[in-house]
């Protein structure tokens, strides 16, 4: 199946105009050439969305944040994105054990050690079948048994399909923890090493920033990141090009470097979803590890590399 490269996807724009508003748009000079109205190139590519749906790259050093956008209260986190249903496919024929994924989230949550909202695990289905490695995240689910047990509504999922925790709320009952049939959720039993300039700024629910002793934390999508038109850290961190994110009622899905219409990738290569049975439609979708890129053994060699 050919990427698919001229579909509606607006969830990406806002980065761009981003770029627009930093260089200041002069019709007479480059805004992305090296050195356009002072500003020097750092060498660090950002992937972003043409207004003509191709995928491009801009220097970072010409990005900065859109100046329209209000700071997000954790009221307005709770309504989430008007007219958006956002979800995301696994390839799991793409996934070599790098671990790039965790390691973005983890930094970009400031996580502490061990706390991996993303776990890759190794699978096998059945005793003389191949093993291969399966990225695990919050699964979003449009009917998330986390939500239906919180006792103090601190995990709520909002319209755009997002499930988020509103650490202001959580008592640390773990009743959250029990239901979710995933385990995707940790605890934060100590205090977490934060910076104090983080641990000290109020707490936000897109962010989930900064994580509280006695609370509950795990994957939100990179809420924040999509709001301002930018793809999760998990998907623009795996070289691999392993995780693609994107809008259902868009019908669109994008890695950064391939963009896909949803239904056809779902149909063409056989995706599913974890645990159907339980009634609990996730949001992430997977594909088979068939035709895999990498050997399973070479994602072994990197666990010895990591835990050396």
């Amino acid at each position: 199946m050919e990427p698919e490269n001229n579909s509606r996807r607006d969830f990406l724009l806002a980065g761009l105009v981003a770029a627009g508003l930093a260089t200041g748009c002069n019709p007479k000079k480059d805004p992305f050439e090296a050195g356009a109205n002072g500003v020097q190139a750092s060498g660090k590519k950002v992937k972003l969305l043409s207004v003509d749906g191709d995928v491009i790259e801009v220097d970072e050093a010409f990005l900065k944040p859109v100046p329209h956008l209000p700071d997000v209260s954790n009221a307005e986190a709770r309504i989430g994105i008007p007219g958006k249903k956002f979800v995301m496919v696994i390839d799991l024929s793409r996934c070599k054990n790098l671990k790039k994924c965790q390691s973005a989230c983890n930094f970009a949550h400031d996580l502490n050690p061990g706390h991996n909202w993303i776990k890759v695990n190794p699978m096998k289905g059945a005793e003389h079948t191949a093993p291969y490695w399966e990225p695990t995240t919050c699964m979003h689910c449009d009917e998330p048994p986390c939500v239906k047990v919180c006792p103090v509504d601190a995990t709520f999922k909002r319209q755009d399909g997002i499930v988020l925790i509103d650490s202001d709320r959580c008592i640390g009952c773990r009743f959250c923890m029990a239901a979710c049939p995933y385990s995707t959720r940790v605890f934060n039993w100590g205090e977490p090493d934060l910076p104090a300039a983080v641990a000290n700024q109020p707490y936000s629910a897109e962010t989930s920033i900064p994580q509280k002793k006695g609370t509950v934390g795990k994957c939100d999508f990179c809420a924040d990141m999509t709001r301002m038109g930018m793809l999760p850290h998990c998907v623009s961190a795996c070289p691999n090009g392993t995780f693609f994110y994107g809008d259902l009622n868009e019908d669109s899905v994008t890695n950064g470097a391939d963009t896909f219409r949803f239904s056809d990738l779902i149909k063409d290569k056989a995706g599913y979803r974890l645990m159907e049975d339980l009634g609990t439609k996730p949001s992430v979708y997977y594909l088979p590890p068939a035709g895999r890129n990498f050997p399973f053994e070479s994602g072994l060699e990197n666990d010895k590399t990591q835990n050396s």
